[in-house]
C-alpha cells in the first residue's frame, strides 16, 4: 500500500532482458536513490511509476527489481530506457503521512497525455485512456495516479474519452510528469474505492454470478411474505 505522494526521483541505470526461463520481462536496476534505501530489505516493496514491485537486491544507493511480461504489457515500463527518471516511493509503514490517498500500486491502464496547456506557472495535463472503462471510477475532485504520484482530477468529458489534471510549479519539479508532452504515456491507477462501490451497487440492485438474488430483490420478497403471512 502506498500513498501516491511521491518520494525521490531515481535513475534507470540498467535494463537487462530476462531470458525465457525466468518467464521474458526485464530486470532493471534503479540508482540514485540513496534516501529510501536506508531501511530496505529484500522483498520489500517499492512503487517504480507507480507500479508495486520487488526489491530483489540492493545497495547503498540502488536497488534491482524484476517487471514480468505482463507488468511490462500493463504499465509503461517497457518504454524505460538507460537514464530514464522513474518516481519512487516506500510502502507505507504505521507512522506514515496520508498525505494523498489509498494507493495499491496495480497500474489499471496506460493514458497518453493528448494535450499540455499552461495556466500561468501550473500546468494543465490532459489525458486520454487506453481502456476507456476506467472512466466510469474517475469523478471531478477525485483521486487519480499518475505514474504513482497522486492527483486531484479537474476535469471529466466521458464522451469524448479524456480527464484533466493541473499540476502546480512545485509538483512539476518533484515527479517525472512534469516534464512531459504530448504524445506521452503515464500509468493510471483509479482510487480503488470505486470499484467497491461499483461491486455493492450490482450486488444490491442485480445480484451476484451463479444466479443468487439481488439484496433489493430479496426485501422485496420479504415485504411481499409479510403482507400476505398477515392477509391470510
Amino acid at each position: 500500500m502506498f500513498t501516491g505522494i511521491v518520494e525521490t526521483l531515481g535513475t534507470v541505470s540498467e535494463l537487462l532482458p530476462q531470458d525465457a526461463t525466468s518467464g521474458g520481462g526485464t530486470t532493471m536496476t534503479i540508482s540514485d536513490c540513496s534516501e529510501i534505501l536506508t531501511d530496505c530489505n529484500n522483498g520489500d516493496s517499492i512503487s517504480v511509476n507507480g507500479t508495486c514491485l520487488t526489491v530483489t537486491s540492493f545497495t547503498s544507493s540502488s536497488f534491482k527489481i524484476g517487471a514480468a511480461p505482463e507488468t511490462l504489457r500493463r504499465t509503461n515500463l517497457g518504454d524505460l530506457k538507460q537514464g530514464s527518471k522513474v518516481n519512487l516511493e516506500r510502502a507505507v509503514s504505521a507512522h506514515t503521512r496520508m498525505g494523498g490517498h489509498f494507493v495499491q500500486g496495480h497500474v489499471d491502464t496506460i493514458a497518453e497525455i493528448v494535450a499540455v496547456t499552461p495556466d500561468n506557472e501550473a500546468k494543465v495535463f490532459r489525458l486520454s485512456p487506453r481502456d476507456k472503462s476506467v472512466l466510469r471510477y474517475i469523478v471531478e475532485k477525485g483521486y487519480v495516479t499518475l505514474d504513482g504520484a497522486s492527483l486531484t482530477i479537474t476535469a471529466v468529458d466521458d464522451e469524448a474519452g479524456w480527464f484533466e489534471i493541473m499540476m502546480i510549479d512545485y509538483t512539476q519539479s518533484k515527479v517525472v510528469m512534469g516534464k512531459k508532452e504530448k504524445g506521452d504515456t503515464v500509468n493510471i491507477e483509479v482510487d480503488c474505492v470505486g470499484k467497491y462501490v461499483e461491486k455493492s451497487v450490482i450486488g444490491y440492485f442485480e445480484g451476484k454470478a451463479g444466479g443468487e438474488p439481488a439484496i433489493l430483490e430479496k426485501i422485496v420478497a420479504r415485504i411481499v411474505d409479510e403482507k400476505l403471512s398477515k392477509q391470510s
